[in-house]
């Protein structure tokens, strides 16, 4: 039996994974800033153990992990799942709408990293799955400074599968695409103040979210599944695409570049110091 451990618990994803742990015989510890809502969504059950948690209070985050602990002996799967949305131009985004977002998707994802991974190490086992976003690997329109945090979390990600490797820890990104989930609505998703001149680019992502909104084309139980096909996997990647949209998107993006560093090659190769006669 593997011992879950989720945040943003209560609807999304975060409950999908949960209720699919719970159906596979595993543990889960569900947060959510409301535990109410956890058992409301999911429901009581043996192996479930909802907990309040507001993942940009540290002080929280620590209790909910020793809860955890304390519990059922372990932790072996962190799922990093609690965040929102921005959609807005950059120039559109807000001083405290910025700080606001990478408060819960940075800095929330890493106060409870650092909360799990102590008790991971000792065990040396343990698999850190943070989820990410298509928009975390390719920048798109109107999701820069949501990107912008998501391109945070692959870093941090690929960093932490090298460090912890040799500690028997391993750590994944997954980068969803676009899930019939309610990441677009109100509950999940801010919208920045419109400035007219984004109208054509911005505006049109605008347009196209609204229309998207619960007709995307990833189903979120088969996304559930995925997670723990992932977290039961031997020898897991660090980068996970999960959705054709995301797998064409970093397709066309490795293009892009490739292209882009073979035309400006020579300029960039110029800026070293002269080679050293051996």
């Amino acid at each position: 039996m593997r011992v879950w451990f989720i945040t943003g618990a209560s609807r999304g994803f975060g409950s999908l994974i949960a209720a699919e742990a719970l159906a596979a015989g595993d543990a889960v510890v569900a947060t959510a800033r409301n535990p109410k809502a956890v058992t409301e969504r999911i429901g009581d059950h043996p192996n479930l153990l909802p907990v309040a948690l507001d993942v940009t209070d540290d002080a929280q985050a620590q209790a909910a992990a020793a809860a955890a602990v304390e519990r059922f002996g372990r932790i072996d799967v962190l799922v990093n799942n609690a965040g929102y949305g921005l959609l807005g131009a950059v120039e559109e985004s807000s001083g405290p709408e910025v700080e606001k977002i990478f408060a819960t998707n940075v800095f929330g994802l890493l106060a409870v990293t650092r909360a799990v991974l102590p008790h991971m190490r000792r065990q040396r086992s343990g698999h850190v799955i943070n989820i990410s976003s298509i928009g975390g690997y390719g920048a798109f329109v109107g999701w820069g400074v949501y990107g912008s945090t998501k391109f945070a979390v692959e870093g941090i990600t690929e960093a932490l599968a090298a460090e912890l490797a040799p500690l028997g820890v391993k750590a994944t990104v997954v980068e969803p695409g676009f899930f019939r989930t309610d990441f677009l609505d109100g509950q999940s998703l801010a919208v920045s103040a419109e400035i007219a001149d984004y109208a054509e680019t911005v505006g049109a992502m605008r347009r196209f979210a609204a229309d998207a909104n619960h007709a995307q084309p990833g189903d979120p139980a088969k996304f559930a599944k995925a997670m723990l096909t992932l977290a039961g996997a031997e020898t897991p990647p660090v980068r996970l695409a999960v959705g054709s949209d995301t797998v064409a998107h970093i397709e066309r993006k490795n293009a892009t570049v490739a292209r882009e560093l073979d035309v400006w090659r020579e300029l960039s190769l110029s800026t070293d110091f002269p080679a050293t006669a051996a």
